[in-house]
């Protein structure tokens, strides 16, 4: 093996230095000259052929690629990379975070990766500007952060998206919720209530939300505002995607989601979907769905539909001085139902519970639940058995349902 790392820094070291020296070549060029020279180290050392193709891989990926991530990002299975340092790197890969025995040749490797893909979405990171946000051209999310901010050396974090969305069938097979939940959901989007997603990071509330979409009908006019281009609708023809515009290194000509949400009105939109929120863009939010924007959708973070109340609350508040039981009336007034996401401790996601805000219960915002997750132990490999399990109570406003000529 310390062969093969050896014969990989030596080709690697010749081909950039007959680049620097003006001998610039495409793709495939390059690709057939790293397998010559690997064909040629091969006489003189014993290399089976499935490290052969490894090193013409790890080669070519360190000059052109992402270096030891590039086989990672290739990767359809692994939906996080987590590089903590050069030599420090984890995966997420069917809901598991493991470490990954590859690593950076040294630091100032990582360092030219981050730039070279920084450089490809004209954003900067520097000493001066340790921090930036960012998506890929396939919709990967990144966000890199630098020393001296970043005590762990330079740390990247890219989130990955399925090229093919899931769908509320696949989410009923691997038991995030159950048929009759679906149906139940199915029949509220479709009748127009206004729903919140709720959950902790990486609970999979994106995921849920571009699968509850499936459920919108086909011809109503969509728009979706987002601070990061993550929502993948589809099947919806009339559909218009914004996203969040970030300040320039002057720190002027940005554009928020509130800015967004006061223009989405003047689109005729049937429907408003709003990736997340977490600023004073609440307000705007609900003064949309207090005025006759029905079957909006939204995704926030909390650790119960309880807490999103809370939240929203506060979010609300940092941006204009009104009484809380106000806020608390609009709120009741604005949301139907809230459906909360979690990971359980064997690492799946699940919905836990689906709840209708009822109204006031004098000063507080009265909840009811619809359905609960209700664990029933561990299998022999440590999964977690149970289901989303309807309740007696059953849904109080049904008006909307009434409007649109849907029974429950």
């Amino acid at each position: 093996m310390e062969n093969i790392s050896k014969i990989k820094t030596e080709i690697y070291r010749e081909l950039v230095e007959k680049m620097i020296d003006g001998g610039e070549c495409s793709d495939e060029e390059l690709y057939e000259l790293i397998e010559e020279r690997v064909f040629e180290k091969s006489h003189s050392t014993y290399i089976s052929q499935n490290d052969k193709e490894i090193l013409v891989r790890g080669i070519f990926n360190s000059i052109r690629g992402m270096d030891v991530l590039q086989e990672l990002v290739d990767n359809p299975d692994i939906t996080e990379i987590m590089v903590n340092g050069c030599d420090n790197i984890f995966i997420e890969k069917n809901g598991r975070i493991s470490r990954y025995p590859e690593k950076f040749v040294d630091v100032n490797k990582l360092e030219d990766v981050i730039q070279q893909i920084v450089s490809k979405v004209n954003r900067v990171v520097n000493e001066t500007s340790p921090i930036v946000d960012f998506r890929l051209v396939d919709g990967s999310r990144v966000n890199v952060v630098l020393p001296p901010v970043s005590l762990s050396g330079p740390v990247v974090t890219i989130r990955k998206f399925p090229e093919s969305p899931m769908t509320m069938e696949k989410l009923i097979e691997i038991g995030s919720l159950t048929k009759d939940a679906a149906n139940f959901l199915e029949k509220l989007v479709k009748a127009g209530y206004n729903i919140f997603i709720s959950g902790g990071t990486g609970s999979g509330k994106t995921t849920f939300l571009n699968a509850l979409s499936d459920y919108i009908p086909k011809d109503e006019r969509i728009i979706t505002i987002e601070d990061a281009a993550e929502l993948q609708i589809r099947n919806i023809q009339n559909l218009v995607r914004l996203e969040v515009r970030n300040a320039n290194v002057e720190g002027k000509n940005a554009v928020t989601i509130r800015d967004l949400l006061k223009s989405s009105l003047r689109m005729r939109p049937d429907r408003i979907i709003l990736g997340e929120i977490r600023d004073a863009a609440a307000c705007e939010l609900l003064n949309i769905m207090n005025t006759g924007h029905d079957g909006s959708l939204c995704t926030g973070h909390a650790n119960s539909s309880k807490d999103m109340l809370s939240r929203l609350e506060t979010l609300v508040l940092s941006g204009m001085d009104i009484p809380v039981m106000a806020i608390r009336n609009q709120i009741a007034s604005a949301l139907d139902i809230i459906i909360h996401l979690g990971r359980i401790r064997d690492k799946t996601r699940k919905v836990l519970e689906i709840a209708e805000i009822v109204g006031m219960d004098g000063d507080r915002i009265k909840l009811q639940t619809l359905f609960e997750f209700v664990e029933e132990g561990e299998d022999k490999d440590g999964r977690v058995k149970g289901s989303l399990c309807r309740r007696e109570k059953g849904l109080i406003h049904t008006e909307k349902l009434q409007r649109a000529g849907i029974e429950l």
